[in-house]
């Protein structure tokens, strides 16, 4: 589907142009939105607006990073919007040139939908220019991250709390699988951020300097990001570590423990071992109380033993 609307000089916002009357002497400016299209109207991409070949091959091909490029009279943008259910990366892509904005995204993104919607019920904001609506979609794309990486860290919250009451092998395998969305968020959150620096400090966006102020807002917000999941990485990582100390503690008192009994029990077992031998002549063999001396005895020297190792804190 593509949708189209313009700005004239006089600041009248029009819909449903056809594509040959954006280059009326009227129009300030136009906003042309692919949303999910087909094969013919995508390749209006190359054939209409003429865009450099190797940006548009990027449209068609999902990138692992969010980058800009520069050309002659318009900056390419390719941006990752956040699909909150999964965590997967959604592209849209932003050809911004001075009196025009054209996106391209493989299917329908509720951040264009939020910005297209303020543009026609909002004066002011069409009144701005492209520049000021790439703004306002990369802004949203930015401000659609926050509920993810604070709903992990609410997970981890839980987790924290949840220590005494799971198995040690449950509340790992909750921790790493936080861990790998951490490191999904970080894989589309900081390549944002560089790109972000880039559209601050190049030289070649020169017209994107009126609003500069805007994308230094958005360049925060994205620094903030970053420290929250470096922050919750190193929490993650703590925790496993707490984990695994306390399962190493746990696993050396139940060995000590299993030491101490078999130490106990190992004098005792010699000596029923020495007197279940079958010699005739043996010292108290014949004695009529030598079973409840042998029984007292066994019984002195575990209570002997016990109380040894008590006195070391091999119980506690």
């Amino acid at each position: 589907m593509i949708r189209i609307l313009a700005v004239t000089k006089q600041h009248e916002l029009l819909q449903d142009l056809a594509l040959h009357d954006l280059h009326r002497e009227d129009i300030a400016w136009y906003w042309v939105d692919f949303s999910a299209p087909n094969q013919s109207e995508a390749l209006l991409l190359r054939d209409h607006f003429k865009f450099h070949p190797l940006a548009v091959e990027d449209c068609f091909h999902f990138l692992q990073r969010p980058k800009i490029d520069h050309y002659d009279d318009y900056h390419f943008f390719v941006l990752h919007a956040l699909n909150q259910m999964t965590l997967d990366s959604e592209e849209i892509d932003l050809f911004v040139g001075p009196n025009f904005l054209v996106s391209f995204h493989l299917t329908n993104l509720r951040e264009v939908e939020t910005v297209w919607a303020r543009v026609l019920t909002d004066d002011k904001t069409h009144q701005r220019g492209p520049t000021f609506i790439s703004y306002l979609i990369i802004d949203t794309i930015v401000d659609n991250y926050f509920p993810a990486v604070q709903q992990l860290e609410d997970q981890l919250d839980v987790l924290e709390d949840k220590t005494r009451q799971q198995s040690t092998r449950t509340l790992m395998d909750q921790v790493f699988e936080i861990r790998t969305d951490l490191l999904a968020l970080r894989r589309t959150i900081v390549p944002t951020r560089d790109l972000l620096y880039r559209v601050l400090n190049a030289e070649q966006l020169e017209s994107l300097r009126p609003q500069r102020v805007f994308f230094s807002d958005i360049y925060d917000h994205l620094l903030k990001l970053s420290e929250m999941i470096d922050a919750n990485r190193e929490l993650t990582a703590d925790i496993r570590d707490s984990y695994m100390s306390l399962s190493s503690n746990r696993m050396n008192s139940i060995m000590m423990i299993l030491t101490a009994i078999t130490t106990i029990f190992m004098p005792l077992t010699l000596l029923t071992g020495i007197y279940g031998m079958n010699f005739d002549y043996m010292p108290g063999l014949h004695e009529p109380r030598a079973f409840f001396i042998m029984i007292a005895s066994m019984m002195g020297i575990g209570v002997g033993l016990f109380m040894y190792f008590r006195s070391k804190g091999w119980f506690d």
